[in-house]
C-alpha cells in the first residue's frame, strides 16, 4: 500500500475501493513491527485497531461515518485512554493503567478515528531528544543514530516512517514543534485552552497544550477542528466557538509578516537554517506579502523565564508520584519517609528529578521572589510585547529550532546546551499564542529544517491557511 499524506487522499482511495480502513491498520502495523529498532511505540493495540477498522469500514460503506474515519492515529504516553497503560514514558508510574479516557481523546474516538498504539516520549515530557524515556531513546528515521527531537520523539517518528497517519502530543515549550521540525512533518500547537487538557498528565499546567503532527496541514485543521472547544471537566479550556477550521485553509492574497532579526544572527543557529529561513523570506517578499524585520527585546530572557516557571510547576504537580496510590513503590522501605525517598529517587529520571530539584528551589520561601515572582513578571512583558507585534502584523516567522536533529549520546551537549535548543519555540508557549512548525528544506546532510510561524492567540484559521500555502 502507498504512503499517504493526508486524510482527503485516503478517502479518495476508500472511495475508488483501492484501499479498505482494514488495509491500512494492516499496513501500519507491519511498518511498526518492520521499524521496531526505531523505538516509536511502547505499545501496540493490534487486536483494537482492527476491530474499530471493521466497524469503521462499515460506517463508510453505510454513509454514517465521522469526520476523521480512516485516519489512523498514534497517542503520545501523556494521554489517559480507559484501560490502557499511560505512564508518561516513566518508571515511577509502572503498571499503571487509566480509568477514564481524556477529552480530546475521545473526541477523535467520536469522529471514528483507529487508534493504534501508545507512542514514546520523554519522561514527563521534560525533554528535547526523547533520551530521558525510561524505555530508552526514539530514534529518527533518517538517521537512526540522531535523535527525532523531544518530547514528543515517538509520535514524530511514527508519522515520520509511516507508522500512522497522524499522532497526538503535547507541547509544553515546543514538544510538538521541535521534533516535527527534526523529523520533517507539520507540528501544530494551538492556542492555550483552545483544547482541553483534561487526560493530559500535567507537567507545567499554565504551558501545557495538546497538539498534533501530521503529514499535511489540512489534517492538523481537521483534528483541532474536532479536538477543540468547551469542556465541563476542564475549567480552564476557551468557551470561544470552534470554526470550521478544515474548511478555511484558504490564504490571503497579502499578508503583513514579521521576523526577529535576532533570532537569525544567534551565534548558536546553524547556518544552514539561517539560510534557509532567510530564502523563505525572500520567496514570500516575491509572493507580494509585506516582510519587514522587528526588535524583540526580550529573546536572552525566554529560555530562563520558561525553566523557572516550568520546573516550579513541575514540582507542585509531580508531588502526587510518592508509592503510596498508584505506580512503582520501592520495594526496600523501612518507613513512610523511606518510601517517600527511595520511591522518587529510583522512580524518576535523572532529567525529572533535576527539574524538581530546581522548581522546588525557585519555590522555596527564600528564593520564591527573586525567581519565581520575578519570571512572571518577565512573562508578562514577553507576552505584551508579542501580542503587540502580532496586532502589527499576521504572523511571526522565525526557526523552529537552533540546529538539525543531533547524535543521540552526543557528549558535546550538557544540560545547558540542550534547555537553549528551546530558545525559538518557547515564546509561543509563554505567551499562550498558536504555532506552527513546517518543513522548510534539508541540510547539506540530508536533516529537516523547520520553519516556524507564530500568529494572534485564537487566529488558528489565518495560521494554518498561511502555513497551507507554504510549500513544502
Amino acid at each position: 500500500m502507498r504512503r499517504f499524506d493526508s486524510l482527503s487522499e485516503v478517502r479518495r482511495d476508500i472511495a475508488a475501493g483501492t484501499a479498505s480502513c482494514q488495509q491500512l491498520v494492516e499496513h501500519y502495523l507491519n511498518n511498526i513491527a518492520r521499524q521496531e529498532n526505531l523505538n516509536a511505540f511502547l505499545e501496540v493495540w493490534p487486536e483494537e485497531a482492527r476491530a474499530q477498522a471493521v466497524a469503521v469500514d462499515a460506517k463508510l460503506a453505510a454513509g454514517t461515518a465521522g469526520k476523521l474515519a480512516g485516519m489512523v492515529i498514534g497517542l503520545k504516553d501523556v494521554l489517559a485512554y480507559e484501560g490502557h497503560a499511560l505512564q508518561s514514558s516513566s518508571r515511577i508510574l509502572d503498571g499503571f493503567k487509566s480509568l477514564f479516557t481524556g477529552t480530546a481523546v475521545q473526541r477523535l474516538l467520536d469522529e471514528d478515528a483507529i487508534l493504534i498504539g501508545r507512542q514514546n516520549c520523554d519522561e514527563f515530557a521534560m525533554g528535547a531528544s526523547n533520551e530521558s524515556s525510561y524505555f530508552g531513546p526514539a530514534r529518527n528515521a533518517l538517521a537512526p543514530d540522531r535523535v527525532p527531537g523531544g518530547s514528543s520523539g515517538g509520535s514524530a517518528v511514527a508519522v515520520q516512517a509511516d507508522m500512522c497517519l497522524a499522532s497526538i502530543g503535547s507541547d509544553t515549550g515546543g514538544s510538538v514543534r521541535q521534533p516535527a521540525a527534526f523529523c520533517g512533518i507539520v507540528g501544530f500547537k494551538p492556542t492555550y485552552s483552545r483544547i482541553s487538557r483534561y487526560g493530559l498528565v500535567a507537567y507545567a499546567s499554565s504551558f501545557d497544550q495538546i497538539g498534533t503532527l501530521t503529514r499535511s496541514v489540512e489534517d492538523a485543521a481537521l483534528l483541532l477542528e474536532v479536538m477543540a472547544g468547551s469542556d465541563q471537566f476542564d475549567s480552564t479550556v476557551s468557551q470561544q466557538p470552534v470554526p470550521a477550521y478544515s474548511q478555511e485553509l484558504t490564504p490571503a492574497l497579502q499578508y503583513r509578516i514579521g521576523y526577529i532579526q535576532d533570532c537569525l544572527v544567534r551565534p548558536g543557529l546553524n547556518p544552514e537554517i539561517k539560510a534557509a529561513t532567510e530564502a523563505t523570506l525572500e520567496q514570500l517578499r516575491g509572493q507580494g506579502h509585506v516582510v519587514e524585520a522587528v526588535e524583540f527585546p526580550y529573546l536572552d530572557f525566554i529560555v530562563p523565564t520558561y525553566y523557572i516557571l516550568t520546573t516550579a510547576e513541575a514540582s507542585s504537580n509531580l508531588s502526587r508520584y510518592d508509592g503510596v496510590k498508584f505506580g512503582y513503590r520501592a520495594p526496600d522501605v523501612t518507613d513512610l519517609e523511606s518510601l517517600y525517598k527511595k520511591t522518587r529517587s529510583q522512580g524518576f529520571g535523572p532529567e525529572v528529578q533535576r527539574r524538581i530539584i530546581l522548581g522546588t528551589f525557585v519555590l522555596s520561601a527564600s528564593y520564591y521572589d527573586a525567581y519565581y515572582t520575578k519570571a512572571q513578571r518577565v512573562r508578562r512583558l514577553i507576552k505584551e510585547k508579542t501580542d503587540e507585534l502580532l496586532r502589527d502584523y499576521d504572523f511571526l516567522v522565525l526557526p523552529t529550532t537552533p540546529t538539525t536533529a543531533f547524535k543521540i549520546g552526543d557528549e558535546d551537549r550538557d544540560t545547558l546546551s540542550m534547555y537553549l535548543a528551546d530558545i525559538f519555540t518557547v515564546q509561543a508557549s509563554l505567551a499562550g499564542v498558536p504555532a506552527i512548525s513546517v518543513p522548510n528544506g534539508l541540510d547539506s546532510q540530508g536533516l529537516p529544517i523547520g520553519l516556524q510561524v507564530l500568529a494572534g492567540a485564537f487566529r488558528e484559521s489565518q495560521l494554518l491557511a498561511f502555513a497551507g500555502s507554504l510549500k513544502f
